[in-house]
């Protein structure tokens, strides 16, 4: 196992799922009153996929590391 790559795909990892975090609270709280229940598409905001793309590259750092 390379570790090296390892441990930068699980920073990666936990970076992106925390940003991503932070992107969905933001949003929820612009587009809707307090108390009042999301929408399921809020997934699908655009400035949620830098997260997503974040989130991949980190799993698949971490694939390579466990395979090297």
């Amino acid at each position: 196992m390379d570790w090296t790559l390892g441990l930068i795909g699980i920073i990666l990892l936990t970076m992106g799922l925390i940003g991503q975090a932070f992107q969905m609270r933001k949003i929820r709280l612009s587009n809707y009153h307090d108390g009042e229940l999301a929408s399921p598409n809020i997934f699908m905001n655009k400035s949620n996929f830098k997260w997503y793309a974040i989130i991949g590259i980190g799993i698949t750092c971490w694939y390579v590391a466990e395979r090297v």
